[in-house]
């Protein structure tokens, strides 16, 4: 029986992921370079910029000279400005609230620093929600490294068998599965065209999905995606 639901944040709960491709694609088209999803996607996950440096390949590929740093700082309060106006994926506080009528307790598990997701958890009017987080600047090593979902676990007070993780991206997928959770992948946009198969069941949405399906999950079988 699942006694605890633990989300992702970034690309889950606050589309993030989609916001921050965007401004990155918009920077690129200003010097005469295209970004794809497929070399944006590389990144998607994690908290850093190790399997492709977008800024190192603008400048290097770019139609002009030009100031880096004052670039990327012009294209990070744009992403900032945009991410601050964003309103949560549809369906994702209304899960978060039937999920804690039912008595499952919820957690969060972010690659993110804390006052990140908790700013924008608060802004959203779900932070209530939560009965335990953790974040990247709480931990050794982030995503695909388990340590966000271990943390998590233990602050909620279930064993990994006990709790479902909800991820949009291989390496956040990764991560549930090294700790032993059972986990659903909910794409967005960015994270639609990379390989989620690692997931036990794939949703098209937190709409779609429903507190009486957390409740009949097997840990021995794969669903199908819906």
């Amino acid at each position: 029986m699942i006694e605890a639901v633990i989300f992702d944040f970034d690309g889950l709960i606050l589309d993030t992921e989609t916001t921050l491709y965007e401004a990155w694609r918009q920077t690129y088209a200003r010097y005469g370079c295209a970004l794809s999803l497929e070399q944006w996607g590389a990144n998607v996950g994690g908290h850093s910029y190790e399997a492709f440096h977008p800024l190192e390949y603008l400048v290097e590929n770019a139609n002009a000279a030009f100031d880096a740093k004052a670039v990327d700082r012009a294209r990070y309060e744009q992403y900032k400005e945009w991410v601050w106006k964003q309103e949560a994926a549809p369906g994702a506080g209304a899960l978060m609230a039937a999920l804690r009528e039912a008595g499952l307790a919820v957690g969060v598990a972010s690659s993110s620093p804390r006052h990140w997701v908790q700013g924008h958890m608060e802004r959203l009017g779900l932070w209530s929600l939560l009965e335990a987080g953790c974040f990247g600047d709480e931990v050794a090593a982030v995503k695909p490294d388990p340590g966000v979902y271990l943390k998590a676990i233990e602050t909620l007070g279930v064993g990994p068998r006990a709790a479902c993780a909800l991820e949009d991206s291989p390496k956040g997928i990764a991560a549930a599965k090294a700790a032993g959770l059972y986990c659903i992948a909910v794409a967005n946009p960015v994270t639609a065209i990379l390989d989620l198969s690692g997931a036990d069941w794939r949703v098209t949405s937190l709409e779609a999905l429903r507190v009486e399906h957390l409740l009949t999950i097997d840990q021995r079988e794969k669903r199908h995606a819906v």
